[in-house]
């Protein structure tokens, strides 16, 4: 299998030699507003055009809508009749935008030889978490493929460790930035429960993403590999890519 870090939650993964396409963000440096007063977002430009974000790409797998996971650029570029996988109550928003193959996960759909099944996770803590709404990971099964576990836009919580202890992924995927608004707790993973996935998950290889592409984001790539240092857990077993490198497994 393949992971390509575009910026973001954005990824190229070829699995089971199908194209997958998360959560797409495509817009310019700059196009929308900023979350934590710091900077219009997005803070940093594509690594590649957006068209070749998209070209080639058999099927989206969507986390949950909010703009920096799927975002107007995106919903422009996509053609109407590819294939979206998304968390069960996004469907009809995306239908009304004009997509014509979406499919909720729920829990598990069968697609191309590849079993993708839907997983929860909690979008920050007390009432700020239950305003930012529901938010799904998925883990993707395929004949002589690693088991794959995107976690999505969680902290490190009871629902995540469930699928670390149930579904033994070779690989997991996590949003490491530490996002978080003025005066709230983190909304995504930070650095520390980063490392707390790793040391729950001693066989699995982490790659972490949703990195320095947003002006709420509180940790650094620089930040999170010094921790990983301090820790004992090294760049074999943490992956902290660049955006547009690609990771092959």
């Amino acid at each position: 299998m393949e992971i390509r870090q575009v910026r973001n939650a954005t990824l190229r993964i070829t699995y089971a030699e199908k194209v997958v396409l998360t959560d797409p963000m495509l817009s310019p440096k700059h196009e929308f507003d900023a979350f934590a007063g710091k900077s219009r977002n997005p803070i940093s430009d594509l690594p590649i055009p957006a068209k070749d974000v998209v070209e080639g790409i058999d099927g989206v797998l969507l986390s949950h809508l909010h703009i920096d996971h799927f975002d107007p650029a995106a919903e422009e570029m996509l053609p109407k009749d590819i294939p979206i996988f998304c968390q069960p109550g996004d469907e009809e928003r995306l239908k009304k935008k004009g997509f014509q193959s979406v499919a909720p996960v729920d829990p598990s759909v069968e697609w191309q030889g590849i079993e993708v099944t839907c997983t929860q996770g909690k979008h920050g803590t007390g009432t700020l978490g239950e305003k930012m709404g529901n938010v799904s990971g998925y883990v993707l099964q395929a004949e002589s493929e690693p088991t794959l576990y995107w976690a999505g836009d969680t902290i490190w919580c009871d629902a995540v460790k469930r699928v670390v202890t149930d579904a033994q992924p070779d690989i997991i995927l996590t949003h490491s930035s530490g996002a978080r608004f003025p005066k709230s707790d983190p909304i995504v993973m930070d650095a520390e429960q980063t490392i707390a996935l790793c040391q729950a998950a001693p066989n699995a290889i982490v790659v972490a993403t949703h990195m320095e592409a947003l002006d709420h984001g509180t940790v650094s790539r620089t930040d999170l590999r010094a921790l990983a240092e301090r820790e004992g857990i090294g760049a074999a077993r943490l992956f902290i890519p660049l955006d547009g490198e690609v990771l092959r497994f």
